[in-house]
C-alpha cells in the first residue's frame, strides 16, 4: 500500500520574513507530548506542559510534561488526556491497532478498547477515528497554546508545521494510516506534515545531552527506546566530535511491540484470576487497582523477593488467604517478578541481539530513553544481562524530574511497612522523543541549529526490483526461463536487490536505477510503465533470494502515464523476431527520509509523481 505525498499548502504569507512555527508531536501508546519552536529564534524551544482537566478548560488544570493518550466518548462529547476522570472508563492504547500486521512477540497484543460510550448509531468507533479524535484535540490545545505564548498579529501571518513521531518497527501501512489520521486532523492546513521514527527522534535528544568527555571517534553505543507499546533499538557510531557530533548507525535497528503497557495488562490478568470470584469485584474496582499500579507500583518495583506492594481494592471483604486487609491487596515481589518478567526477557533478547550486530566492535554503553527506559528495574536487568560484556547501562540524562509520590512498601524479612520518597525516576528526560524530533525538524530551516548529525542509516530489509535479466543456466532454474521475442534469447525474471539488509542509507540523496521497457508497434500507443517495489525481512539473515518467492514481499508500485506523451518520443527499432517495437526508457528514483522512502518513475526528464513507502 502506499499513500501520495500531499501538495504543499500555505494559508499564511510571508514565510521568509517570519519564518514558520514547527511543531513536534510525540503520539505515544500510553503518553503523548508537544513540543514547538519559531525557526527565526531556535534557542527557545518550548515543551507544552499545561494541559485541560475535567475542571478547567484553559490553560490552568494539569502540568505535566506529557498528557495521557485516552478518549472518552460521551454522547456527542470527547474527553481527552487529563479531562477524563479517574474513574470514567476510557479507550486506552488504541494507537498499537493501527498495525494489525506488527508481528505479535509475546501473547495476543490487540488493544482492548472497551466502547463503554457508543456514538449515537450504535456504531463501533473506529481506530482511526479515535487517533484523527485524539490528534484532532492535540492540535487544537496546541493551537490555544500559542495564543497565549506568541504576539497575535505574527502568529496570523506565520505557518505551522507539524512533525509526527512514529514507531520505527512499524509498517509502510501503519504509517500510511498515521499520516492520513494526521491530515484529518488538520496538521496539514499550513505545511505538509513531517514524519520521524520515535528512536532516531530519542537518539538525537540523548546525544545532545551526553557529556561529550565521554564519547570518542569510533565508540558504539546502543540506544534503547522503551516506551509503553513499542521498544525500538539502534545502534550508533561516532565518526566525528568536531565541529558537530556525528554518528552513523553501526548495524541495523530492530524492535518489537514489548513496552510497558504489556506488564499493565499481565498484572490486570493477575488481578482477574486472584480476585474474580469475589461478588465485590468489578470494573470500578479494577480501575482504582490499575491506577494506582500504573502511577505508583510499576515504577517503584526494584526486583526485591523481600517487600510487598500495597493496592487499594475498595469493598472487598477481609481475606487473609488472598492477602485482602482493609481494602487492600498485598502483592508480593515474587508476584511483582512474575508479571515483569516476560516483558523483561523480551526487551533483554533485543539489547542482546542488537549487542551482537555490532560485532566485531563491543559497545561502550547502552544508553536507555522512553518513559519506560528509565525504570531502573529494567535498567538493573539489562545490567546483569550484558555483565560479562563491560558495558555501561545508562539512563539519558538532564531531564525532567517527575514529582515525589508516597508508596507503602511492605518490607517482609522485617514485618515492616516503610514509607518511601520516589519518582518514577531520578534524574531523566521523558520528553526525549519529542525534543529529539523538534531539534531534527529544526535542523532543516535553521542549519545552525544543528549539534547532532545521523549521518546514514543501516536498511532493515531487503528492497529490489523484479526485472528481466539475460539467462544462465550455471546460476538460473531452467524451468523459469522464457524466450524474448525481441531480444531473440532465453530470459529469465529475478530479483535485483537495490538495497541489502544492513547497507548504508543515506538520507536525502536521491539513487536513480535506469531500466528499459519494449512495446509492440502494432499495438497502438504506449499506455503506461509501472514498476513494483518488493520487500524481503530476512529474519534468519539468510541472503536475499534471487526468485520472487513467498517470503519477498510486494511494497508498492511506481507509475508513469504516457497517454499523451507524443507519440514521436518513443524510439522505434526492430526485433530479432523481425517486428516494430517501441522503447521505453526511464529511471526510478529513491529518496531515503527518516519515516519514509519516496520513489518516483522519471521518464524523459519528466517526473510522474512520488508515492511513499516504508522506512527503509
Amino acid at each position: 500500500m502506499a499513500s501520495r505525498t500531499p501538495k504543499r499548502k500555505r494559508g499564511k504569507t510571508d514565510v521568509g520574513r517570519d519564518g514558520k512555527i514547527l511543531v513536534a508531536v510525540d503520539f505515544g501508546t500510553t503518553f503523548s507530548g508537544v513540543a514547538w519552536v519559531h525557526s527565526s529564534q531556535p534557542n527557545i524551544r518550548n515543551t507544552i506542559i499545561q494541559w485541560p482537566n475535567a475542571i478547567s478548560e484553559g490553560l490552568e488544570g494539569i502540568t505535566k510534561p506529557k498528557v495521557p493518550t485516552e478518549l472518552q466518548y460521551v454522547g456527542s462529547k470527547i474527553g481527552w488526556g487529563y479531562k477524563i476522570s479517574d474513574s470514567a472508563p476510557r479507550h486506552k492504547w488504541f494507537k498499537l491497532s493501527l498495525d494489525p500486521t506488527q508481528e505479535r512477540n509475546l501473547f495476543s497484543l490487540e488493544p482492548e478498547l472497551p466502547d463503554a460510550y457508543p456514538s449515537a448509531s450504535s456504531h463501533h468507533v473506529t481506530v482511526e477515528k479515535m487517533v484523527i479524535d485524539y490528534l484532532t484535540a492535540l492540535r487544537q490545545h496546541v493551537e490555544q497554546v500559542l495564543q497565549y505564548k506568541v504576539p497575535k498579529d505574527t502568529l496570523a501571518r506565520t505557518p505551522l508545521q507539524y512533525c509526527l513521531t512514529v514507531p520505527a518497527v512499524w509498517s509502510e501501512t501503519a504509517q500510511a494510516k498515521t499520516h492520513a489520521c494526521a491530515v484529518a486532523a488538520g496538521m496539514t492546513k499550513d505545511e505538509e506534515l513531517t514524519m520521524i521514527t520515535e528512536p532516531e527522534a530519542a537518539a538525537t535528544y540523548a546525544l545532545d545531552a551526553m557529556n561529550p568527555h565521554h564519547l570518542k571517534v569510533g565508540s558504539v553505543f546502543v540506544l534503547v527506546d522503551a516506551g509503553g507499546g513499542t521498544v525500538d533499538l539502534i545502534s550508533y557510531k561516532v565518526i566525528a566530535l568536531k565541529p558537530i557530533l556525528k554518528v552513523k548507525e553501526a548495524a541495523p535497528g530492530t524492535g518489537a511491540l514489548c513496552g510497558s503497557t504489556y506488564i499493565n495488562r499481565l498484572f490486570k490478568a493477575f488481578l482477574s484470576r486472584k480476585l474474580g470470584n469475589d461478588p465485590m469485584w468489578d470494573d470500578e474496582v479494577l480501575q482504582e487497582a490499575m491506577t494506582t499500579f500504573e502511577t505508583f507500583t510499576k515504577g517503584s518495583y526494584q526486583g526485591r523477593s523481600t517487600e510487598a506492594y500495597t493496592i487499594p481494592v475498595s469493598g472487598l471483604a477481609d481475606n487473609a488467604a488472598l492477602g485482602i486487609r482493609r481494602g487492600k491487596l498485598t502483592v508480593t515481589g515474587a508476584d511483582l517478578e512474575g508479571i515483569f518478567q516476560p516483558v523483561i526477557a523480551e526487551i533483554i533478547t533485543l539489547v542482546k541481539g542488537q549487542v551482537r550486530a555490532t560485532r566485531p566492535t563491543v559497545p561502550q554503553a547502552i544508553l536507555l530513553v522512553g518513559g519506560f527506559g528509565q525504570s531502573s528495574y529494567l535498567r538493573e536487568c539489562i545490567r546483569k544481562a550484558v555483565s560479562s560484556s563491560d558495558i555501561d547501562v545508562m539512563q539519558s540524562p538532564n531531564g525532567y524530574v517527575m514529582p515525589f509520590s508516597e508508596e507503602r512498601v511492605v518490607d517482609l524479612a522485617n514485618n515492616v511497612e516503610k514509607k518511601l520518597q520516589l519518582s518514577l525516576t531520578s534524574q531523566y528526560r521523558w520528553t526525549a522523543v519529542v525534543e529529539g524530533a523538534l531539534m531534527r525538524i529544526l535542523s532543516q530551516h535553521a542549519p545552525l541549529s544543528i549539534r547532532v548529525d545521523i549521518s546514514e542509516r543501516r536498511a532493515r530489509k531487503h528492497y529490489g526490483l523484479y526485472i528481466c535479466t539475460r539467462f544462465d543456466d550455471k546460476e538460473h532454474d531452467i524451468q523459469k526461463r522464457f524466450w524474448h521475442a525481441y531480444l531473440g534469447a532465453f530470459r529469465i525474471e529475478v530479483m535485483e536487490w537495490f538495497v541489502n539488509k544492513g547497507d548504508a542509507i543515506k538520507e536525502r540523496e536521491p539513487k536513480h536505477l535506469s531500466y528499459s521497457q519494449q512495446k509492440l508497434v502494432a499495438r497502438g500507443h504506449p499506455q503506461q510503465v509501472t514498476m513494483t517495489v518488493y520487500f524481503c525481512t530476512d529474519p534468519d539473515d539468510s541472503g536475499a533470494p534471487l526468485y520472487c518467492i513467498s517470503n519477498v514481499k510486494e511494497l508498492v508500485k511506481v507509475t508513469a502515464d504516457l497517454s499523451k506523451v507524443p507519440i514521436s518520443a518513443f524510439p522505434i527499432s526492430q526485433g530479432q523476431d523481425g517486428k516494430a517495437y517501441y522503447s521505453i526508457e526511464f529511471q526510478i528514483e529513491i529518496t531515503y527520509h527518516s519515516a519514509c522512502t519516496k520513489y518516483e518513475l522519471i521518464h524523459g526528464g519528466k517526473n510522474y509523481g512520488q508515492v511513499t513507502a516504508e522506512q527503509v
